[in-house]
């Protein structure tokens, strides 16, 4: 049955139009061609190799690379001969080339969702918000000049996608107009730089963008699009494939440098921890720092320099003591230590495992409360703006699960402010927001959580998504909603009370914009604690006023989550101080 779909695959291929009509520009169409042609695309220039009359002139270029940039010479005539020329500088970058041919794409006319619009950049602002989309994608960031200088051309254009309801741009994307680039006999275009906000909550901007792109060269009487990505980007590809891209065999050659370094080098053992531990192993190894795995699955790994040795689990290392970590990891004791310290902090009192009246009385008095185990991490069990007595009677079951103690706490109103503090100062502040999907008119709940859920499991490694449990149906019901409810078009619907990233919640950065008595009341936090890197959790009304209450604090933060602010430097730099750069 294998060699039969093998077989049946092989025909499909062989007869796929993409390679009956894909080949090399002939050497007797140069006089037409713009020669030795590349587009400066600010974070690197893309080569168009078939225009390059000789290899050694090919080489050249590709060698003339600048400092902190990142070039892809793609279209290759001899990639066999271009790599044994200089197998020290260059490489054969790990991509698939795709094409879309336009006799093969099909329009599709689609109801708008009133979540999004497709258009072109045209301010600052727009330069801005696609760097921090780039750097959120670990993708090269170009000045935001560049882009506004290059907005205008025929040869590039630049589309956005900006959110209906509060103008914020969610993605990007950038198209070549091959014909304005060298004249190209065969009238075709590329699409690069595909990227979309890890943050978004709106299903389709992807392929959106795509589509548009495309359009707007087929429009052009362009023949056809071509992309590259990455071998190992399934969902991308799968994205392509739905629209009609076929695999060509075409390929990219790129620097050896270091921005390209993971692509050419062998996979280290370090190189499967997870991202809370890889961020900080990649900081380390920048710096010499030798690393020893310890435990890949539960993220304990060694960092040895100049005679000092230190075991950290992600980011909780041994200069924590066990003193500071305890007092981090039992709720009760943090929240005594810090009213002590006059930080405020919210009403606590311990649930009754023995009188449920204590329960009521409790709710009673504080209106409405958070039900959370005394001790635990990552959100689990935890049960926000609790009303009801039913709702309480399962909340506290529910917490049990997790630890024996639980806590009936004030619900205090606000935004959900995340602050690093590294060596006692504060590094990195993010407001974290609960997930919630947007309704298409189309899908359903559980349809739109699905989509929500694969674009933060792809943005965030696997380490985000909202569980399909009770606490999250009791927040779609509490709404009036279900599973299968049909979401009317633009509609938001919060899925969790709680904006814990492990259960599908965002982060978005706020570091610039921190009151400074909050940058005041957290250093001073850590400071009572005595824990030298701690992640704490406030409760503002607005991060740029100066009320605010400390809900708990968390002793191994996940610095990944604040990129591109500087926690994983400063991090190595608590550890190894001998290796700051200067």
């Amino acid at each position: 049955m294998k060699k039969t779909m093998r077989l049946k695959n092989t025909r499909n291929l062989i007869r796929s139009p993409t390679l009956r009509n894909w080949r090399p520009l002939p050497k007797a169409e140069f006089s037409q061609i713009k020669p030795d042609a590349t587009v400066d695309m600010g974070w690197g220039r893309i080569i168009f190799g078939h225009t390059f009359q000789t290899n050694q002139t090919l080489l050249s270029t590709i060698l003339e690379e600048e400092n902190q940039k990142r070039d892809i010479a793609i279209y290759i005539r001899d990639v066999h001969v271009l790599l044994s020329m200089r197998p020290d500088n260059i490489f054969l970058d790990p991509s698939h080339t795709y094409r879309l041919w336009q006799h093969d794409y099909k329009q599709v006319n689609r109801p708008s969702t009133g979540g999004y619009t497709i258009r072109r950049i045209n301010s600052l602002k727009d330069a801005n918000e696609i760097n921090r989309i780039y750097a959120q994608r670990h993708m090269m960031q170009c000045a935001p000049e560049f882009l506004l200088d290059e907005k205008a051309t025929k040869l590039k254009t630049y589309l956005t996608c900006e959110t209906q309801y509060e103008g914020r741009i969610t993605g990007t994307v950038t198209g070549i107009d091959h014909v304005e680039a060298f004249n190209d006999p065969e009238n075709g275009a590329s699409l690069w730089c595909l990227a979309v906000d890890a943050q978004g909550e709106l299903p389709g901007m992807g392929e959106a963008l795509v589509r548009h792109l495309v359009e707007h060269y087929f429009t052009k009487s362009r023949s056809y699009v071509d992309l590259s990505v990455m071998h190992d980007n399934d969902e991308a590809m799968k994205l392509y494939e739905k629209l009609g891209f076929q695999r060509i065999p075409v390929y990219a050659i790129k620097r050896k440098n270091p921005i390209n370094e993971p692509l050419f080098v062998t996979q280290l053992p370090e190189d499967n921890m997870n991202p809370y531990a890889g961020i900080i192993i990649e900081e380390a190894r920048k710096r010499g720092i030798s690393i020893d795995i310890i435990d890949e699955e539960n993220g304990y790994f060694k960092l040895d320099h100049g005679g000092r040795s230190i075991i950290c689990r992600e980011s909780l290392s041994e200069l924590t003591s066990a003193v500071a970590m305890s007092r981090c990891d039992d709720k009760r004791i943090t929240n005594s230590v810090l009213k002590k310290g006059e930080l405020s902090v919210p009403r606590q009192l311990m649930a009754s495992d023995t009188d449920f009246n204590v329960n009521l009385e409790a709710l009673e008095r504080l209106g409405r409360v958070v039900v959370k185990p005394a001790r635990g991490e990552q959100g689990n069990g935890i049960s926000v703006d609790i009303k009801k007595e039913k709702d309480l009677k399962h909340a506290i079951s529910l917490a049990k699960h997790f630890c024996n103690d639980v806590i009936i706490e004030e619900y205090v109103e606000g935004l959900d402010l995340r602050v690093i503090v590294i060596d006692y100062k504060v590094v990195a502040a993010a407001i974290r927001k609960p997930p919630e999907i947007v309704g298409t008119g189309t899908h359903t709940v559980k349809k739109l959580l699905e989509k929500y859920n694969r674009r933060r499991m792809a943005a965030t490694a696997g380490e985000s998504k909202v569980p399909f449990d009770d606490e999250t149906k009791r927040c779609i019901a509490s709404q009036g909603y279900n599973l299968n409810s049909v979401l009317p078009s633009g509609k938001k619907l919060p899925v969790r009370k709680t904006a814990n990233l492990h259960t599908g919640g965002t982060i978005h950065d706020v570091t610039g914009n921190l009151n400074k008595e909050l940058v005041k009341a957290a250093e001073k936090a850590a400071t009572l604690l005595n824990i030298p890197v701690t992640g704490l959790d406030f409760c503002v009304p607005d991060m740029t006023k100066d009320h605010y209450v400390i809900i708990e604090a968390n002793e191994r933060p996940g610095l990944a989550n604040h990129e591109p602010q500087p926690t994983a430097e400063k991090f190595v730099d608590l550890l190894f101080p001998h290796t700051i750069r200067k």
